[in-house]
């Protein structure tokens, strides 16, 4: 593969600021492409004449978007996440841009259609969501992919998950920002694994749960790590 210009790896300094003017900030991503084009179906022509501003890592500078999906495809972990949306919780589209950072294979919207994608930063679009209307069809969905289903939360049945072996082939499921888990997810749960925690709050936010739950699952599965 050609070799990215210096700018895709080397941020852009900010001019310096002079009195009474305000620092200028970086400019996000790549300019133009400088020489000549490189050769390819996955590399777009738009971005290449005009520059590449998207949050994407520097591997895929440049690439048109289905390029970018399908590559990610190619190579995504075995976990999948699920979301308990009842209230619209604003932790969603956190949750979504970790898991995309951490190639889990899909995310599930369980309860309302509609969540709030601020906090996705636009990774939505490279990573597979899934809606089920109801814990029912979760379930019955999860049973037919032999997917072991894990709740994250604090129940008098929770195990830590640090001492947990996770299973490889499972689906992670958060609840609502103070709820929690419901009881029927609780109920269909294989385990319910918790956090350890060291300081005076009994909870931690849903989506730095989802995060730690995540890269546990990454550290046991792709580093080999032993619990």
């Amino acid at each position: 593969m050609t070799d990215l210009p210096p700018e895709a790896t080397e941020p852009t300094p900010a001019s310096a600021a002079t009195d009474g003017e305000a620092e200028a900030k970086p400019e996000v991503g790549v300019g133009p492409w400088e020489g000549e084009w490189p050769e390819g179906d996955h590399w777009d022509p738009d971005l290449l004449r005009d520059g590449d501003r998207r949050n994407v890592v520097d591997q895929y500078r440049y690439w048109k978007h289905d390029a970018i999906v399908a590559d990610l495809d190619s190579k995504r972990h075995a976990f999948h996440i699920a979301i308990e949306n009842w209230q619209h919780d604003l932790n969603i589209g956190t949750v979504v841009r970790t898991a995309n950072a951490f190639l889990a294979k899909e995310v599930h919207i369980i309860g309302r259609r509609r969540w709030n994608r601020r906090g996705a930063m636009v990774t939505d679009r490279y990573q597979h969501v899934r809606h089920h209307p109801t814990v029912e069809d979760f379930v019955e969905w999860a049973k037919g992919e032999g997917l072991a289903i894990i709740g994250i939360d604090i129940f008098p049945d929770s195990v830590p998950l640090e001492t947990y072996d996770l299973p490889e082939n499972c689906v992670l499921v958060f609840g609502q920002e103070g709820p929690g888990l419901t009881p029927e997810v609780h109920d269909a749960a294989v385990a319910t694994l918790s956090i350890e925690q060291f300081g005076s709050t009994r909870s931690m936010n849903a989506a730095s749960a989802a995060a730690i739950a995540m890269h546990a699952w990454v550290r046991r599965h792709v580093f080999n790590q032993p619990v």
